[in-house]
């Protein structure tokens, strides 16, 4: 590298950083704003405080999102307050993602389940990683699957599987295997061959997450929490200038999340 090249690439980190100063700095600017206060206030009562402190914690210690558009980062985390989900990324309940300079909202598997139990509707509800040898059989017709109890090698991921049993008895299964859901993640995420994507640094959450959020959608039954939950998930979240918040689902929008489409 020339001086020439050395200096445009220091003048190209220095914007960068003026630029994250500028946006964390309209962040901070925002949650002190009466309005945005109430908004948080409305949907946590006393706990708002703490939930706001988050946003700059979270935001603080990832480069990506200091670089967001602070509109779409309030607009996510006022989708986590209403759903009285915490945004720290090492709980797993709820996320905000930069993606493209703005935020997208993602909830984690243990998020639609903490909405599950809430509901009352579910007696158990859970995920797993299935190794080989751990089914002995799937019906994929009836969703039907027999275990093997005794095996304990835990060598080779073959799938993911999720499982709820309902208050009234009912019960369902949905299984996964390894080539279904990277058929999944490519398909329904556009960020999948990005290095920076979830689905690269964590593939097992997202699998599990996958897993359940499917099950969910599909056979249970979806209180209106757990309904905004599977609309808003994965959204783009934007501010209107009478502060509606807007949902955009830029995750390849046109493709209809079909449960035998995916599995055949």
């Amino acid at each position: 590298m020339d001086a020439k090249q050395a200096k445009q690439a220091l003048e190209k980190q220095e914007s960068k950083a003026v630029q994250q100063a500028t946006n964390f700095d309209k962040l901070k600017s925002l949650l002190s704003n009466e309005k945005v206060k109430q908004r948080f206030e409305e949907a946590l009562g006393k706990t708002a405080g703490g939930f706001m402190q988050s946003i700059i914690s979270v935001c603080s210690n990832n480069a990506y999102l200091r670089n967001a558009d602070p509109n779409s980062i309030i607009a996510s985390a006022l989708v986590a307050s209403s759903l009285n989900l915490p945004i720290n990324p090492s709980l797993g309940f709820a996320y905000i993602i930069p993606y493209s300079n703005t935020a997208q909202f993602q909830i984690g598997a243990k998020g639609f389940i903490q909405l599950a139990i809430r509901s009352g509707y579910y007696k158990t509800i859970s995920y797993t990683t299935v190794y080989e040898g751990d089914i002995k059989l799937h019906n994929k017709f009836t969703g039907e699957i027999e275990f093997d109890l005794e095996n304990k090698d835990q060598s080779k991921v073959v799938g993911y599987l999720a499982y709820f049993k309902l208050v009234s008895g009912f019960e369902k299964f949905l299984y996964m295997d390894i080539k279904s859901m990277e058929a999944h993640a490519k398909r329904f995420s556009k960020t999948y061959n990005n290095s920076s994507s979830v689905w690269k640094s964590d593939f097992e959450a997202m699998a599990h997450k996958t897993v359940i959020k499917r099950l969910l959608s599909k056979f249970g039954i979806l209180s209106i929490e757990l309904q905004k939950a599977i609309e808003t998930d994965q959204a783009e979240m934007k501010l209107s200038e009478s502060g509606e918040i807007e949902a955009n689902y830029i995750d390849n929008p046109n493709i209809s999340d079909s449960l035998f489409e995916v599995e055949q």
